[in-house]
């Protein structure tokens, strides 16, 4: 069971538009987050469930964020239509297409998703299986 995931974001304002228009639906919702003397941060999470949660922050280093070479965070959607709409609002807010929506028969029956880049190049996924619906 995952805790959570966390990427970095350059600017939170940005990641945080981005992420909104992506993760919502998804059925996600921002939680509020201060970490005690820690960087800024956002989180997401499916309520009314407290974990898996999934963050972003500045890199606590200081440095700039980067994105990794081979990482990925895939987001399940409860449908076709939240895979379409979660991939055109990420597009609206800055994300870049990175395989568009369709089917994904290599992965399983019944595997829809499509990729993007987030604004700070970030690869997210976004899949609907239908093999795990009741």
């Amino acid at each position: 069971m995952l805790s959570h995931i966390t990427v970095g974001a350059s600017e939170l304002g940005r990641a945080g538009r981005f992420y909104d228009a992506l993760l919502t639906p998804l059925g996600l919702k921002r939680r509020i987050v201060s970490p005690d003397g820690g960087p800024e941060a956002l989180c997401w999470v499916a309520t009314p469930a407290s974990l898996p949660r999934f963050y972003v922050y500045r890199p606590f280093n200081g440095e700039p964020a980067t994105a990794g070479n081979g990482s990925m965070v895939a987001f399940l959607a409860p449908s076709i239509a939240a895979v379409n709409t979660a991939y055109a609002d990420g597009l609206a807010h800055g994300g870049r297409d990175d395989g568009a929506p369709g089917p994904r028969p290599r992965y399983g029956d019944g595997y829809y998703g499509a990729y993007l880049r987030d604004p700070d190049g970030n690869k997210v996924h976004i899949v609907h299986r239908a093999d795990l619906q009741p």
